[in-house]
């Protein structure tokens, strides 16, 4: 088994991004040590223009909030995608082999280009076959993917059979998707209906990873609520988004059901309720706080960390590459 994931690594990683895959990575970084690739995506960053003082910046705090999330690079394989030029070099040979009409029907290229398609970078249209290329590079098994990648995992599937039919190999295993069982998707502090977001302009719509304890328990204390005491049962909470974002984030973090948070709340405001919820999220996300800014303040440690793992994702990925670049009839 081997399992390979990224993020981008821009803007601050949040409740949301913990509970939704940093959990699982860690899950599965305990569970297959040795086995589990996990990258900063900073080829997938540039698809829209950053500023390069704040990308290397941001590529760090990154590192470190993973590392101090759970990540260790001594179980797991942790480096910066720009490290390893095979990612590069595979999408252009995984280019010539996907096809314009699936590109076409990528729906998170329409999302994020809008109304400006024409002036959109060709990066940004193309960055799932660089995707597919992130998983195919390490013969991924196993891909921990949301409901809004499960599609990108799908074309990567699709490139990868149709590399083995066009040059008569078995070179790409077909990558399954992890799906995490029941895991809540956090909303917005400020607005149940949007996600969680580390682009939300609002601070207070999130708790970031490296929050201190006062700053968790001030974003709780003036998170969005109505004046409804909690309900005996989840139905009831079908249209009060805000409650039950806050049961969800309740639940996740004690790793409990909603029904049994409820269960135990029933009937009481969230004058009684917030302030639990602000104890135990303090409790899980103010330690990772800490060990955040203890290793900003060595980034010589964050760096030698990504410098090792860059080297350890380039011993597997060189060989795949040499094997592809065979297929394909280069000469080396």
């Amino acid at each position: 088994m081997r399992v390979v994931s990224g993020i981008q690594p821009t803007g601050n990683l949040h409740l949301g991004n913990y509970l939704g895959a940093i959990r699982n990575w860690v899950t599965m970084q305990d569970a297959h040590p040795g086995q589990c690739l996990f990258f900063l995506a900073d080829l997938h960053a540039i698809t829209l223009f950053q500023d390069p003082a704040s990308l290397t910046a941001s590529t760090r705090e990154m590192a470190a909030a993973l590392m101090a999330s759970g990540i260790d690079p001594a179980k797991s394989i942790l480096f910066n995608q720009a490290r390893v030029p095979e990612h590069a070099q595979l999408a252009w040979i995984l280019s010539c082999t996907a096809r314009i009409g699936w590109l076409n029907r990528m729906t998170q290229f329409k999302e994020k280009s809008g109304k400006d398609r024409e002036g959109a970078s060709i990066g940004l249209y193309t960055y799932p076959v660089l995707q597919a290329a992130d998983v195919l590079l390490y013969k991924a098994t196993h891909v921990p993917v949301g409901d809004d990648q499960k599609q990108h995992l799908e074309l990567a599937r699709d490139i990868a059979t149709k590399f083995n039919n066009d040059f008569a190999v078995e070179l790409f295993p077909l990558p399954e998707p992890i799906i995490p069982a029941a895991a809540p998707r956090i909303r917005s502090l400020r607005d149940g209906s949007a996600k969680m977001s580390k682009s939300d302009p609002s601070d207070m719509s999130r708790i970031n990873l490296n929050d201190d304890a006062d700053s968790i328990a001030a974003k709780i204390r003036k998170a969005k609520t109505d004046p409804a005491p909690l309900p005996d049962t989840l139905a009831e909470l079908a249209e009060r988004p805000e409650a039950r974002n806050l049961v969800d984030i309740y639940a996740s973090l004690s790793g409990e059901t909603p029904d049994a948070v409820l269960a135990r709340f029933a009937g009481q405001g969230f004058g009684a309720f917030k302030p639990a919820l602000a104890e135990l999220t303090v409790e899980t996300i103010a330690p990772i706080g800490a060990k955040f800014r203890a290793l900003l303040a060595q980034p010589e440690v964050v760096d030698a960390a990504l410098a090792a793992g860059g080297e350890a994702a380039r011993a597997i990925a060189a060989p795949v590459l040499a094997e592809v670049q065979a297929a394909v009839g280069f000469l080396r």
